[in-house]
């Protein structure tokens, strides 16, 4: 099997064979070289062709923001991103995966944090992911043709609609392509799911309440849900939706983590599969792995009038979710990433 190759970018050299370390304890690894900042790094892409790129955001000369920026027009090559855990880290995070980054992982920081398994295993599976990532552009999305699936259903009668979207890698850029298109006056709460440790939830809350008519805000145990709100589950925290008399409230929880998920869009989805008198959606976009899809048989075996959308593989960063979803053969439509705004804005005013 043909090893990934892999640039190393950080300007700290201990963090330079940290990382190297951690790549290479994986057979599947080859970290090819190391580079001290962003002009160093750019220079070794273009010598070395690499497969996958770890580029750090804080960096002297030039930093990776301007980097990936560089990167991202001169020499396409798929990028995971190294951020700290801090607020101003968390934003520049969620600014540099809207400009091309593919992934992210907190940099590790003090020993006990290097020591930690969790840590190696989790940049593994991003660096490998990544390595599936097409840079190239995507086709036309206004030339895909949604596709329209059979699943037997009936019809929404309900005069109160929930909206639930699950999504991991890559799904911050596609909540920016659906959540900003949504109408001030959407007639449903929308309830998100993005894989992401604490900290960074609440920066993509912000970043994409700015640029959305409908109020984006992480979500805070115990409150109501309200119509043209989105509420994104808080890193660490699984969310569940409830029925409290007529209303319908955010639940947090910290729970054992869901195939190692926490929050878990199959939490999510089964606790709105459980809803009664009220009208169910279900999306499920990009993503590694399969988390969601038990959540979506939940829902439909509950109710079957539940109607499930899953982005197409045409314009997702990751298939895994997506695809699995598709399989349970629960799914109504799968959907280009720039329709699922308009396709929930049809469903949700039938």
């Amino acid at each position: 099997m043909k090893s990934i190759r892999v640039l190393v970018i950080d300007d700290s050299a201990f963090m330079r064979k940290v990382i190297k370390d951690m790549l290479e304890s994986d057979q599947r690894i080859q970290v090819i070289a190391t580079a001290r900042n962003g002009e160093d790094g750019i220079r070794k892409i273009k010598k070395l062709s690499p497969d996958v790129v770890t580029l750090d955001i804080h960096m002297p000369v030039m930093d990776g923001i301007t980097a990936l920026q560089y990167i991202m027009g001169e020499c396409p090559v798929p990028v995971v991103m190294l951020s700290s855990a801090t607020a101003e880290g968390a934003d520049k995070t969620l600014q540099a995966i809207s400009n091309g980054a593919v992934d992210f992982i907190t940099k590790p920081s003090g020993s006990l944090s290097i020591e930690n398994g969790q840590i190696t295993k989790e940049i593994i599976s991003k660096v490998i992911a990544a390595s599936g990532v097409s840079i190239a552009e995507k086709p036309e999305e206004t030339k895909i043709q949604s596709t329209d699936i059979p699943v037997q259903n009936r019809k929404q009668t309900y005069s109160r609609t929930i909206v639930t979207i699950g999504t991991s890698t890559g799904g911050p850029r596609a909540l920016q392509q659906v959540i900003p298109c949504l109408p001030a006056d959407f007639s449903a709460p929308i309830l998100i799911v993005q894989h992401m440790p604490p900290g960074f939830t609440k920066s993509l809350a912000e970043r994409l309440n700015s640029m959305s008519a409908v109020h984006v805000k992480e979500a805070v145990h115990g409150e109501i849900l309200e119509d043209g709100t989105a509420y994104i589950a808080p890193g660490n925290y699984h969310m569940h939706v409830k029925k409290r008399g007529i209303a319908m409230v955010v639940e947090l929880s910290q729970k054992e983590p869901v195939n190692g998920h926490r929050p878990s869009v199959d939490v999510l989805f089964e606790s709105a599969g459980e809803l009664d008198q009220t009208n169910k959606i279900a999306v499920i976009l990009t993503g590694m792995g399969s988390d969601g899809s038990n959540g979506i048989k939940r829902m439909k075996t509950k109710d079957p009038s539940t109607i499930t959308i899953a982005e197409s593989e045409k314009t997702a960063v990751i298939y895994g979710m997506p695809k699995s979803a598709v399989k349970t053969n629960c799914v109504n439509h799968i959907v280009a990433l720039n329709q699922v705004a308009d396709t929930l804005e049809n469903l949700v005013n039938v």
